[in-house]
């Protein structure tokens, strides 16, 4: 039986990762601080070569891309909206739609307008409505070329690490200031739900949630409750407070964690090991922890589940058989819990392209095709025509 006959086959980008040259954006500022491992620059500039990046994602037959609005380049000074920039994006999704792929849109994926950082922050309660405002005018100049609405994007991973650990923008260690923060995104989301909906009723609005799956390590009692916490931090904060305003729940899911004790980092709050020395980010894989986060989402929402990210960083190189194995197993679990009565109404992975990694640089690649960042040649790999197949024949594994 192959997957079922309309879902949504796609890919995931990000626009400050791919773009290049956000340089209103507080992550700029970040970087140019020494504060990442790399600078973004020029990225894989995408803002230049978005046309023959088009041309590929219509080789490779998606039917949904997933990309993002940067607000930095659209709100430049705080009010002022650029004209120009509105306009790039414009014809950026009408390219798409000519080419017969949906457009699936995260209007805030962790990067804010240096003036927006500086003067409010999520941590102020101003800063629900400007959030609100940027939201309003995106809808109302592009809402017309977007089928899919992610309003924000993992918001749980910025809030932890943009305000107790300080490794992200705005750099602090405040538990009130992340509290404070957490009720504000929250509140910006459902305002900003509410106005998307006005506008076009008919959307399909939501967000992306990092749903990892955790192992207790045997520590039994200790472990569950360190699951618990974990789950409560990632998911349950945030969506408790929106519930109601999901028309879908977006999962990004990558790797298991293994709680383990020995291994506790106070500076990352860590109980996890990252164990996999194969990988460069230390993830270690588990394709069966796709389907356990499928089921439970769904006996806790009830709204249809959409895979909004799914994928493994690997080395250089354009053969990556592992990747494809990589997809093709976790692709078997998704069809598992469709089987067993989950409505999963598509799959993106990520990632389309190699890109910015944010603390990692560019050293991590997840792309199914292979950037050259000197040269900024796109070479597909193996795994990009593998996809190819899996999307022409709606396989299942």
């Amino acid at each position: 039986m192959p997957f079922p006959k309309n879902f949504l086959w796609g890919v995931a980008t990000s626009s400050y990762q791919i773009e290049g040259g956000n340089s209103n954006a507080d992550w700029w500022e970040w970087e140019k601080q020494g504060k990442t491992k790399d600078q973004s620059g020029r990225a894989c500039d995408y803002w230049n070569r978005w046309e023959s990046d088009h041309a590929l994602l219509s080789e490779l037959g998606v039917k949904v891309f997933r990309l993002s609005i940067e607000w930095s380049r659209v709100e430049t000074e705080e009010g002022v909206f650029s004209l120009e920039a509105i306009q790039k994006y414009r014809e950026i999704l009408q390219d798409l739609k000519v080419r017969n792929i949906q457009t699936q849109v995260t209007l805030w994926w962790w990067v804010s307008p240096i003036w927006f950082q500086k003067k409010y922050g999520f941590h102020k309660k101003a800063s629900v409505a400007i959030f609100a405002r940027y939201v309003r005018k995106i809808t109302e100049e592009l809402g017309d070329l977007i089928d899919i609405f992610q309003i924000v994007n993992e918001p749980m991973v910025p809030l932890g690490m943009g305000y107790l650990v300080g490794l992200f923008p705005p750099g602090k260690r405040n538990p009130f200031s992340f509290w404070f923060a957490l009720k504000n995104i929250a509140g910006a989301y459902i305002k900003s739900y509410k106005i998307i909906h006005s506008i076009k009723p008919e959307a399909l609005v939501g967000m992306t949630h990092l749903y990892n799956w955790y192992d207790s390590g045997g520590h039994n009692i200790l472990g569950g409750l360190i699951y618990k916490i974990s789950k409560w931090f990632r998911v349950l904060s945030f969506n408790r407070r929106i519930k109601g305003y999901q028309d879908y729940f977006g999962l990004n899911y990558y790797r298991i964690g293994k709680i383990n004790l020995k291994n506790w980092k106070s500076e990352k709050i860590n109980f996890f090991s990252e164990e996999d020395k194969n990988n460069v980010m230390g993830w270690i894989a588990y394709p069966e922890g796709i389907y356990k986060a499928i089921k439970e989402a769904y006996e806790d929402y009830k709204i249809p589940i959409y895979i909004t990210e799914n994928g493994f960083p690997f080395g250089v190189g354009l053969e990556d058989s592992y990747r494809i194995t990589h997809l093709k197993e976790h692709l078997k679990y998704i069809q598992k819990a469709i089987d067993e009565g989950v409505e999963v109404i598509g799959y993106n992975h990520w990632s389309f392209m190699d890109n910015f990694e944010w603390l990692y640089g560019y050293e991590p690649r997840f792309g199914l095709i292979e950037i050259d960042y000197q040269t900024l040649e796109r070479k597909p790999r193996k795994s990009f025509y593998a996809y190819r197949e899996i999307i022409k024949g709606n396989l299942k594994f």
